[in-house]
């Protein structure tokens, strides 16, 4: 039988806010027999405003199904204020580091989930005080991330930003990262291989997926040939060049609808690049909690996964590629890399160039004249592979191994 391991969880964002490292895994950690304590804030992302229900104060300890949540205040803010930003990253490396050095029970293990950078910071000040061992969870790898996104552009700043990873880094036990594109370049930037470990994510499968919405489509979807894209609607996304695709494509094809689930800064530009380029054949829903949005998901016929045209993109694999195979839906990925090696390898899709709107079009027309048969059978094949090789049981026993590792 496997040691019982005191695993300590540190993490900005948590359950209600939309995670993928947070009230899921825990619980996972917890049936699989180890003892969690979690560090987290008020909730207030994405919207930057304190969820309802909550008031700030210096401590609020739930216990959330068995799991013990200690939330310590920060600065609420997720807007376009670069200040207004680092204030709300660094006022809870601050209280979450107090709280961890001095409340905190005695871990064995610190989970730390990054972005923000500054939750690494404070992992790594109460591991050097208290003895314990950092495992750092690298989603977004930072200054790149900032740079291509244009979070930050200042030469100096990123070079900063750069030495407090590479700070972190050595001082952490191990990293972990989701494709293997990152470990690649983390190795390129000096960090030994034996302490980066590839770990996919998960998605909640049992939230997405419920017998009784299978027959629950937003009426605009009915006979239609549905593109989904579900999530975040910002910079990154860059979702102009599949609008100018559904331009190619209406003229066409008037079966295929593009569906646009989900928020973000960019979404009234989108709306209003659709009015200008005269599109019937786009629908946007705003954001929805994740057990509708497998509504919306069930209902389409193909998922669109679509990012920047950039380097760093083809190291990563959005997060919304598993909830995609997980539902069983062929896929559109448009982001090159690993991100379209693991469509490739899963033969669960079609992988295009990002922001080229022709081939984006022309990868929808394909799908769109496939027999039926054919992309079922393609979602199938995403589903089988999710479950054999990304699922959320999959990836916690790989967490398991690192943490009993480093805590040896």
């Amino acid at each position: 039988m496997e040691a019982v391991l005191k695993i300590l969880l540190l993490t900005q964002w948590f359950d209600p806010e939309p995670t993928f490292k947070g009230l899921l895994f825990a619980k996972q950690l917890q049936a699989e027999g180890h003892e969690v304590e979690v560090i987290t804030g008020f909730p207030n992302y994405p919207g930057g405003k304190l969820y309802a229900g909550y008031k700030q104060r210096w401590l609020q300890t739930e216990l959330i199904d068995g799991i013990r949540v200690n939330r310590v205040p920060l600065y609420p803010s997720h807007d376009g204020s670069g200040v207004k930003r680092a204030l709300n990253y660094v006022s809870f490396a601050a209280t979450s580091c107090l709280f961890g050095l001095f409340i905190a029970k005695k871990a064995q293990v610190i989970y730390a989930y990054h972005p923000p950078l500054t939750v690494g910071m404070s992992a790594v000040f109460i591991g050097f005080f208290r003895r314990i061992p950092v495992v750092y969870d690298i989603q977004d790898m930072w200054p790149d991330t900032l740079q291509a996104t244009g979070m930050l552009n200042n030469k100096k700043a990123l070079a900063f930003v750069a030495s407090i990873c590479g700070w972190i880094y050595r001082r952490a036990s191990a990293l972990v990262v989701l494709s293997p594109g990152f470990k690649k370049l983390l190795l390129a930037r000096g960090v030994p291989a034996h302490k980066v470990s590839v770990i996919y994510n998960w998605c909640d499968a049992s939230a997405l997926i419920q017998p009784q919405i299978v027959n629950k489509r937003p009426i605009e979807m009915e006979n239609h040939f549905n593109v989904v894209f579900a999530g975040t609607m910002g910079k990154a996304q860059a979702l102009d060049s599949v609008l100018k695709a559904a331009a190619i494509v209406q003229k066409i094809n008037t079966k295929v609808k593009f569906v646009f689930v989900g928020g973000g800064v960019e979404v009234e530009h989108l709306k209003t690049v659709a009015r200008e380029l005269l599109l019937n054949n786009v629908l946007f829903i705003p954001r929805m909690p994740m057990s509708e949005v497998g509504q919306v998901l069930v209902a389409a016929d193909v998922l669109l996964v679509h990012l920047r045209n950039d380097p760093l993109f083809e190291i990563t694999v959005p997060s919304k590629t598993q909830a995609y195979m997980a539902v069983g839906k062929p896929i559109l990925m448009a982001v090159s890399g690993d991100a379209a090696n693991l469509i490739e390898e899963a033969s669960c899709g079609l992988a295009v160039q990002a922001e080229n709107e022709t081939a984006i079009a022309e990868a929808v027309l394909t799908l769109a004249a496939m027999p039926h048969e054919d992309l079922v059978a393609m979602g199938r094949r995403g589903a089988k592979y999710y479950q054999e090789e990304l699922s959320l049981e999959v990836g916690v026993k790989k967490f398991v191994e690192v943490f009993e590792d480093v805590a040896r």
